[in-house]
């Protein structure tokens, strides 16, 4: 059984680390069922150096996905 409030928990605490770190540039969070891992795309594309900074931010483990159709693309596994 999925745990909603879990995710959604962990989704607001991802916006509010990336809102922190650099201001609002989200274009999708969401949870992926197929993957079991909530996925984060931004508007901007990050150097490798803002890609390793942001991760060790968030309160899970992330995983860069590479670049979407906006920009960097995040992984991270509930």
């Amino acid at each position: 059984m999925t745990d909603f409030d879990t995710i959604w928990r962990t989704q607001d605490e991802i916006r509010t680390v990336v809102n922190a770190v650099l201001g609002e540039c989200i274009w999708n969070l969401s949870y992926s069922e197929r993957r079991m891992a909530i996925e984060l795309e931004l508007t901007v594309t990050l150097n490798d150096d803002s890609i390793g900074d942001l991760c060790s931010q968030f309160p899970i483990t992330a995983d860069y996905d590479g670049v979407g159709v906006k920009g960097s693309k995040f992984a991270s596994c509930l």
